[in-house]
């Protein structure tokens, strides 16, 4: 009951708060009001997006692309469907994975816009189970970092960006920071300035310890995200989290490639070359930079990421060279390839309108 009065109380003032991830929505701003400084191609990927398979985490993140691009009606459809799939504990649009801890989190940002948007009691009901089973009954370590899957003690890079910004969006900004710094405590590589990808506890040993590029993309900006909807007020901690992102972004520039692209896993040129990390490093550089917390000499090389990843674009609207799902272990093409392109191109106009 306690929980229940504090969720009814917190996010209403959550979420009049205005985070910068709900800003364009807010404000009424055309959904097409970008569009002539973003790629003639956003439609294309776009409805490419939208006519593909989708798992708990590809849900979420192309509902967050839909998001910042203010397109209402879509987010509010995307969030409805992320309810109809809701697991009996709280777990958002689940399809197969079922053993998903913190991607069904992904979610949440759109779950609470289209509460707020609609009044519907029952999109606020489905964003309460999630941030509930995130706070009360996913597993974790003993210093409350959440686990990636169920069924394993393991943490992974992608966690960092599908449950922090929830966390933070819904009012519990401080667990939001714990979570990434969590994260960070167990999957950094100080001499490397890249993140590895899995830590398993029972074996006390990495699963998987290479750099792998979409896994510092998820990471960069996961804590770009949790930066734009953390209070004013945090001046510290957003202080913190910019150290973090411009840590990351300058390890994987180091690895960068001629052609402005990255190998899968990035200091390892025998994997295959993809796209989507530029995708992620462009958007997190360009909301940075917005945001005043990133340098904005960094331009330059979004600049070129942004273009190499435009040439990526195929005639269907499909980014091609991405890591592609269903396997994940290969190039090809993936929900969360079409979603960051649209996030890149969205942030890369507002940094524009914004000057």
């Amino acid at each position: 009951m306690k929980r229940r009065k504090f969720l009814a109380q917190a996010w209403p003032a959550a979420l009049a708060a205005a985070p910068p991830v709900f800003g364009a929505l807010r404000a009424g701003r055309p959904a097409r009001a970008r569009s002539e400084k973003m790629s003639p191609r956003t439609e294309d990927v776009k409805r490419a997006m939208l006519a593909m398979q989708r798992d708990a985490w590809e849900q979420g993140t192309a509902a967050q692309a839909l998001l910042e691009m203010g397109e209402t009606e879509e987010v509010i459809l995307m969030a409805k469907e992320a309810a109809v799939r809701q697991t009996p504990d709280g777990r958002l649009a689940v399809l197969s994975c079922f053993g998903g801890v913190t991607d069904p989190a992904a979610n949440g940002e759109a779950m609470l816009f289209a509460a707020r948007k609609t009044g519907d009691p029952r999109l606020f009901q489905a964003a309460e189970k999630m941030l509930s089973y995130l706070l009360e009954r996913a597993p974790r370590r003993a210093d409350g970092t959440l686990y990636h899957v169920s069924d394993k003690k393991q943490v992974w890079i992608d966690s960092l960006y599908m449950a922090p910004p929830f966390l933070a969006v819904a009012g519990r900004p401080d667990e939001a920071v714990r979570q990434v710094e969590g994260i960070r405590r167990v999957l950094w590589n100080p001499e490397a300035g890249l993140f590895s990808q899995i830590w398993d506890d029972d074996r006390g040993e990495f699963e998987r310890k290479d750099f792998w590029g979409v896994g510092n993309g998820w990471a960069a900006a996961g804590m770009t995200r949790v930066i734009r909807a953390l209070p004013e007020t945090m001046t510290g901690e957003k202080k913190a989290l910019a150290g973090h992102v411009r840590e990351v972004i300058d390890g994987c520039l180091r690895r960068q490639r001629d052609d402005g692209l990255f190998h899968d896993v990035l200091d390892r040129p025998d994997t295959f070359v993809e796209t989507n990390l530029a995708q992620m490093l462009a958007y997190s550089i360009y909301r940075g930079i917005a945001g005043g917390w990133l340098d904005p000499a960094l331009q330059k090389p979004a600049d070129r990421m942004r273009e190499a990843a435009r040439g990526k674009v195929d005639a269907f609207g499909l980014v091609q060279g991405v890591c592609g799902s269903p396997e994940f272990n290969s190039a090809g093409t993936a929900t969360e390839g079409q979603a960051f392109f649209l996030l890149m191109e969205t942030a890369a106009a507002d940094l524009a309108d914004s000057r």
